[in-house]
């Protein structure tokens, strides 16, 4: 009986050749994984070349952000100089002639008893903007995405957004001719046999007026983020809470809250980075109704040295306290985000 030379697999050769046995396409994924471990080891210009286009679209962007954003910076310069604008028309020229007083300004701004008020009002205003304007557009957002008919959903959305687009000198037009002392409230209360209010001339209530006014203008545009996340939660997960016998609380606690918590924690931490941010235009127009006593903020505090006054290292120094104080509060914001369970601005 004769027995065929040729062998019946490419295992048996090798065997018969005396080799181990290779496998079946070993050489070809050899090839592929070194060719992804080259993918992913490209070279500077390689890479350069790979993401040129979306390297060119971003770049109009960066070139603004470090004209409009970092290098004015430099300018901080001046909180420790006796800057004088006049010695130059080019302001970095004034800026190189300008005498040097170190930490004179600080000194000057910790024994000022204004910015000390300025300080207070701040945090004041920044308080209750936190706690009585930041839930209110996580509520709004709720409310609207249990809306079941688009075209009110829709509708509901176009009105709240509406006073986000109104300037905020149209906003205070808006609040004094109802709450001014002319305004409909005082004459209804007068036609009723009451004494009339002015609560936008009150300083007691300016703080309440403010967050309100912030409320009706920007609540609104608040919620888009809100919903946006909303959107992104699967409906699954209400079916399988809905068959687990959850009611509608139940599941906006259990299912809604918590697809939100990261948005939340998000904009917390750079609402509490903002906090020495409480709305300049908006002070600034109210100021000299109510009194620098109850309207100062810090940054009407900048304003009025700097430009008002001409003592521009003072208003610097200040405007530099606010800057480091801004930066640590994100940095602390965050962290507590971090121990949270959160990512906040940026991961550990």
């Amino acid at each position: 009986m004769s027995h065929s030379t040729v062998p019946r697999s490419r295992a048996e050769a090798d065997k018969s050749a005396g080799g181990t046995p290779v496998a079946s396409g070993g050489a070809t994924g050899t090839r592929r994984r070194t060719k992804e471990g080259n993918a992913g080891k490209l070279s500077l210009r390689l890479r350069f070349r790979r993401d040129r286009v979306l390297i060119l679209m971003t770049l109009p962007a960066v070139v603004l952000l470090l004209v409009f954003n970092y290098l004015p910076i430099l300018g901080n310069i001046v909180a420790f100089q006796d800057y004088d604008p006049y010695v130059s028309d080019n302001g970095i020229v004034s800026m190189l002639h300008s005498s040097w007083v170190g930490l004179e300004n600080f000194q000057q701004i910790f024994a000022d008893s204004a910015f000390w008020n300025a300080v207070k009002n701040t945090l004041v205003l920044f308080s209750l903007q936190l706690v009585l304007f930041f839930p209110i557009p996580i509520a709004l957002a709720l409310l609207i995405n249990s809306v079941v008919r688009p075209r009110v959903r829709a509708l509901s959305q176009a009105i709240l957004y509406l006073p986000h687009f109104f300037s905020w000198v149209l906003v205070i037009s808006v609040f004094q001719q109802i709450f001014g002392g002319a305004g409909l409230l005082s004459q209804l209360l007068r036609q009723h046999g009451y004494d009339g209010l002015d609560i936008m001339t009150d300083p007691s209530t300016f703080k309440f007026l403010v967050t309100a006014e912030s409320v009706w203008k920007d609540a609104g545009w608040g919620i888009i983020v809100f919903l946006a996340a909303l959107a992104s939660v699967s409906p699954d997960l209400y079916e399988a809470a809905a068959m687990d016998g959850a009611g509608r609380w139940r599941r906006m606690w259990h299912v809604t809250l918590p697809a939100l918590r990261p948005v939340i924690a998000l904009l917390l931490v750079l609402r509490v980075g903002d906090a020495l941010t409480v709305g300049f235009e908006q002070i600034l127009l109210q100021r000299d109704a109510v009194g620098p006593g109850a309207a100062e903020v810090l940054d009407t505090f900048v304003w009025w040295n700097g430009v008002r006054n001409q003592d521009f290292g003072y208003a610097a120094a200040a405007g530099l306290i606010k800057g480091v104080v801004s930066l640590g509060l994100v940095l602390a914001a965050n962290k507590v985000a971090h121990l949270m369970g959160e990512q906040g601005v940026y991961k550990k």
